[in-house]
């Protein structure tokens, strides 16, 4: 077992409140006057969630992006943010992130409310973010055997884009930007977590964070590898071959949502859209199909802290 499962574990003994959800879900859901509270938190480490060149202002935008990616899948809307950042004594560094933030934050309507500054040799910054639900909050533990599989939109993006920054693959605007400036799908969120039966969005990569649905659901997620939705931005750089696909889905920092619903799923309004890629049986873990046949999984299915 991994170090990150095997310390959740440890965890899930401490973290008994309801709240807590079992340390099963993205988010707590804390119920205070009869309003639903969501806080979620999420930190970006230098050299391992973002490279030391990407730009600052890029930084503080998927600080903010990849947390408010968790109140997208629980169809929360975010009401603050309170932060925590390494001051390393890089003035100019420091002013750029600001800027950044504060552009990232007016862009999605989030109030900064506060948080902690410390100094340190590395770059290490975190952000907590209170949502409120006024209705049903979907979690990872509802899929049930017969559901459908759906995604919110392309997977590969940010992992090529990634790829792109470090120089593996030629230049290409659109998949770095993918990687550097990801999109929560809010409003999509409140609209599925009416109906939806499990949710989470994808952070880790597509199948690892299936296989994690799959666990907290205790069922299992058959994915059609022919159905995972490319974009045609990784298919003009990479084309539409097996290995592009399995690339796809497990390098991680999508930021889609994952999610299972057992009904007709409503029409969704322009440029809102869903891609149904699979369906829950009755067992256990993930698997992968392709031209109708099982195929092996690959050895990594995705981002783990080792």
């Amino acid at each position: 077992m991994v170090a990150e499962s095997s310390f959740i574990k440890r965890l899930q003994s401490i973290a008994t409140a309801r709240a807590a959800r079992g340390l099963l879900d993205d988010v707590a859901v804390l119920e205070v006057g009869g309003v639903k509270l969501i806080l979620t938190h999420d930190a970006l480490v230098e050299g391992v969630h973002f490279l030391p060149d990407d730009p600052p202002d890029s930084v503080a935008w998927k600080l903010l992006a990849v947390n408010l990616s968790d109140l997208a899948a629980k169809g929360a809307r975010p009401v603050g943010a309170l932060m925590g950042y390494t001051l390393r004594g890089d003035d100019a560094w420091d002013a750029k992130f600001a800027d950044g933030l504060a552009a990232a934050l007016a862009h999605f309507e989030v109030p900064l409310l506060g948080g902690d500054t410390v100094s340190g040799a590395e770059r290490h910054l975190s952000m907590t973010l209170i949502g409120e639900a006024t209705g049903l909050v979907p979690s990872r533990t509802g899929a049930q055997a017969g559901d459908v599989v759906y995604v919110s939109g392309p997977v590969g993006d940010a992992g090529a884009g990634l790829r792109v920054r470090q120089g593996a693959l030629p230049a290409n605007v659109t998949l770095a930007d993918a990687y550097l400036r990801p999109e929560p799908h809010l409003a999509l969120g409140v609209l599925l977590a009416e109906r939806v039966t499990a949710m989470m969005d994808v952070s880790d990569g597509l199948l690892i964070d299936a296989k994690r649905m799959a666990l907290a659901s205790a069922v299992r997620i058959e994915l059609d590898l022919d159905a995972v939705p490319l974009s045609s931005a990784l298919v003009d750089l990479c084309g539409d071959s097996p290995e592009t696909r399995i690339e796809a889905v497990t390098a991680g920092d999508d930021y889609v949502l994952l999610f299972t619903a057992n009904l007709p799923l409503p029409a969704l309004p322009v440029p809102l859209s869903v891609y149904r890629i699979g369906r829950v049986t009755r067992g256990g873990g993930v698997a992968l199909v392709s031209g109708g046949v099982e195929v092996a999984l690959p050895a990594r299915l995705g981002w783990e802290h080792a």
